[in-house]
């Protein structure tokens, strides 16, 4: 039994990679967490903004918000890990944009059952740069290059080496308080905001609880449902307060871990660059 998703709407998820819009947060529940972030905004950038989770309660929770839990399990299981979550916000009039890419290209994680919950907290369409899907894309890992262009939001600028095909794009429209579910292997970009408003998304990378980092560094990663019966990454613990120094030091030892992995051999100009805050 599916408990968000009807089945004919998982089979579709598993032949496009990707479903949406699904609603997570009712107009009062949006408006109080995009205050939130707009007021902390300063303090999520950079490292912070890499399991941001970790540092803040109210992100902790929506994490684990059991609308996007249910969707979720729909297409990954009931044992769920929240491997890493990121904001993406492109201020009014900024020229950043994202672009062709597979998530998984730098990851090393085991096996592509890894689902990204892209949740809004401001209208998310055309004009204020959406993200764009290619149906159907998610079959097998592309090729990529770096750019490191300062505009990407990407880290490294990761980008598609083979031609895609953007007739065939979808745009990701979405209101304040939905979410779509992509693939990690599904071809997906977004353009600059041209509109009066800041976009700002929260992606959720989730993923089962049986898979595993494969780059040689044991990560860790947060329990939102289920049970860990196979323990292949360290527990994460849920902050006690905003930047309560036991989460700071929690928070540094995972995003190293992480940044291990994701810059791997990568350096610009004799260092690693540090992710993008969007």
């Amino acid at each position: 039994m599916t408990k968000c998703l009807s089945p004919a709407e998982v089979r579709a998820y598993d032949e496009t990679g990707l479903h949406f819009p699904l609603r997570a947060l009712e107009r009062g529940e949006v408006a109080a967490l995009r205050a939130r972030y707009e007021a902390q905004r300063h303090l999520i950038k950079g490292r912070t903004n890499q399991k941001p989770h970790l540092l803040f309660p109210w992100i902790a929770d929506l994490v684990r918000h059991p609308r996007i839990l249910d969707a979720v399990e729909d297409v990954l299981g009931p044992n769920l890990l929240c491997w890493g979550a990121q904001f993406f916000t492109k201020p009014a009039g900024n020229p950043g944009f994202v672009s062709w890419h597979q998530d998984a290209t730098y990851w090393g994680l085991s096996a592509p059952e890894v689902v990204t919950a892209w949740v809004a907290l401001s209208p998310s369409n055309p004009r204020s740069g959406c993200m764009k899907v290619v149906p159907g894309t998610h079959r097998s890992q592309v090729q990529h290059e770096d750019s490191f262009s300062e505009a990407n939001l990407l880290t490294r600028g990761q980008e598609i080496a083979v031609e895609v095909d953007e007739t065939r794009a979808v745009c990701v429209t979405l209101e304040p308080g939905e979410f779509s579910l992509h693939h990690v292997l599904v071809f997906h970009a977004s353009e600059p905001n041209l509109s009066d408003d800041i976009r700002i998304g929260f992606a959720i990378r989730y993923v089962p609880t049986h898979i595993r980092q494969t780059a040689g560094v044991r990560e860790s990663a947060t329990l939102v449902r289920g049970v860990d019966e196979h323990r292949h990454f360290d527990p994460e613990p849920a902050p006690a307060a905003d930047l309560h120094p036991d989460a700071v030091a929690a928070h540094a030892a995972a995003v190293d871990k992480q940044i291990a992995v994701l810059y791997a051999g990568a350096r610009q100009r004799g260092r690693l660059q540090e992710p993008a805050a969007g």
